[in-house]
Parts: structure tokens; sequence; C-alpha cells
């Protein structure tokens, strides 16, 4: 299968071959990381970038011997995907990650309470979501190490203060700070050229403290300037409204599908936690999710939805979120 690789891909490539230092490279990594084609025909390429990473990351703690001060800003991968809160100072993401992950970051009314990655698990129905506390997003605190954990998230959620006079400021400077970084939130691939590679990355906007008094009429505000951009979603960390509907959204725009398996002539556990793939994913890609082996010996398999009821379907079959798969090695 072609990797159909892209313009940006290849110029972040470029600069990787370029390069001098050993942080040069680890970003044009990185960029590379974000920016390639996420398909079958990439499988192999993925994996050797990530080694490449890996390789150049130790290399780069035991020169400066800081493998204990940057272990600080490495946040391990967890649950169905890795989602970023990411925002200006005071804009209440602690509090949001405290209210829907129960996890104990520390939440204080002064800028710059946190000062490392925070992360904590959201529960959403059968699976559990990483999300990632960040650091404000501002000028005279932004920091490389904040850039490449929101290149390696799936999904970025902007956090925004309904109750601040400084509403619109606040959502600009970071988009701009990101976007002087090659990182554009919300935005279009189209956009970018190949002098200058831009990881593009999803995102949604939680218009927090929508309990404040001016809150409305500053949602309506922010849904003007930004709603073309952006989903906007209203929510409280102080008061739950919203939660539920923030953590649906974020389930959608992971854009990922949920399968479970079961083994052939026993009844399907949907008590445990179901496979987590991409959209677009087919038979092969959940045989290979299961054990690697399981894509050379696959014979066949069955599937279980409101559409199928235990039908034969070829290996290149699409499956949908909720799906049951019985696979015959």
């Amino acid at each position: 299968m072609p990797a159909n690789l892209t313009p940006q891909y290849l110029a972040a490539e470029q600069r990787f071959k370029e390069a001098v230092t050993t942080r040069d490279k680890i970003e044009a990594l990185e960029e590379m990381m974000a920016v390639i084609p996420k398909h079958k025909g990439t499988e192999k390429m993925q994996g050797e970038l990530r080694r490449r990473l890996a390789k150049l990351r130790n290399e780069a703690e035991k020169k400066h011997g800081v493998s204990k001060a940057s272990s600080l800003y490495a946040v391990q991968r967890e649950g169905a995907g890795q989602v970023a809160l990411i925002g200006p100072a005071n804009s209440g993401k602690s509090s949001l990650l405290a209210r829907i992950t129960h996890a104990s970051p520390e939440i204080g009314d002064y800028p710059f309470t946190t000062r490392l990655p925070q992360p904590g698990m959201m529960p959403y129905q059968n699976i559990k979501i990483q999300l990632v506390d960040m650091p404000p997003i501002d000028p005279n605190f932004y920091e490389p190490w904040m850039g490449g954990i929101i290149r390696q998230a799936d999904l970025a959620v902007l956090v925004a203060d309904l109750g601040s006079d400084e509403l619109l400021d606040g959502v600009e400077s970071v988009l701009s700070i990101l976007e002087a970084s090659r990182i554009v939130i919300g935005g279009s691939p189209e956009t970018g050229t190949v002098d200058s590679p831009v990881a593009f990355k999803r995102g949604l906007l939680a218009a927090n403290k929508a309990d404040a008094p001016d809150a409305p009429a500053n949602l309506e505000i922010l849904r003007e300037f930004y709603g073309g951009r952006f989903a906007v979603v209203p929510v409280s960390a102080a008061s739950g409204e919203g939660l539920e509907s923030l953590r649906a959204k974020i389930f959608e725009d992971l854009d990922v599908v949920r399968v479970h398996t079961k083994v052939p002539g026993k009844k399907a556990d949907l008590s445990s936690t179901p496979f987590v793939l991409k959209r677009g994913s087919t038979v092969m890609d959940a045989a290979r999710a299961v054990h690697r082996e399981f894509v050379h010996s696959l014979k066949f398999a069955k599937v279980w939805n409101e559409k199928y009821s235990g039908q034969m379907v070829e290996r290149t079959h699409t499956l949908e979120d909720g799906d049951i798969l019985e696979l015959h090695i």
C-alpha cells in the first residue's frame, strides 16, 4: 500500500536530515509523527519513527544528565486516547480535570499553579480516556516540551474562561503561541506549506465557568468569533453543568470505534473493556490488535451489530462502533 506522504511530512523529514543538534532532530521527528498519514501503508514507518525518537530522547537524557528531570515532562499514553487540556492562565483547566477524572492536581486562584503535565483518566461509558492538564500557554512560560505533548495528543481541548473580561484575548494568545511553534488547533491542513510545515491537531473549545454572571453574553461572543473553527461546549467545573456533553464530544472527536470480541460458541462479555480502534479500521486491524499473529492465521470472521446477526464478513470489512467480532483462526 502506498504511503502517500504529504508535503508537510516531506518538509519535516528534510528538516530532520538537515538537523545538527539532537534537540532539532527530536523536534523534526515529533513533527513527522504528528503529520504522517495514519493508515496501514505507513505502519512500519510509524514504528521506525517511534524507535528513532525513543533512541534520540534516551541519548539526550544521557548526554545532559537530565533523565530524571525529563521524566517529569513525559506522559505515557493510556486508555482509548490522549487529550491535552490547554488554555490561558486561570481558565479552570485543573478544576475541570479534577471534576471529570477524579485526579488531584494542584488548584489555585493564582496564575501558573500547574507547572508540569498532570494526567487523569476520564471514564466514558465502557472505556477510559486520558486527559492531560497542561501548564498555561503563556508567552512568558511556554517551553518546547509543552509543544511535544500537544503534538503527540490525539485531541486538544482549549479551555476558555467565560467569566473573564479578557476572554477573546486569552484564546487568541494561546492559538498564536502554538501557531508560532507550528501547531494549529482546529485548523485545516490546506493552510500549511512545504516551507513551513505545520502539525494540525483536532480540537474543541470548552467554555468553562458557564455559571459566571456574564457567561451567557460571553458564550455568544465566543461562538461568534470561533464557532466556525471549533465546536463550543459550555461547561462548569464548579457546578458540573455540561460535563456529560463534554465527555461525549471528546469521544466523538477522537474518531474511534469500540469493538468487543467473542470466542466462537460463547456469548460476548460486554462487561469487559472493548478494543478501541481508529474509525475506518477493518477486521484485519482488529485481529492485529488482539494478537499480531492473528493477521496471518485468520480464516474468517463474523460480526454482530444492528445490521448483522453473526454474518460472515471479509477481512477488509470496516468495523463500526459497538460491533461484536468473532475471529476464526
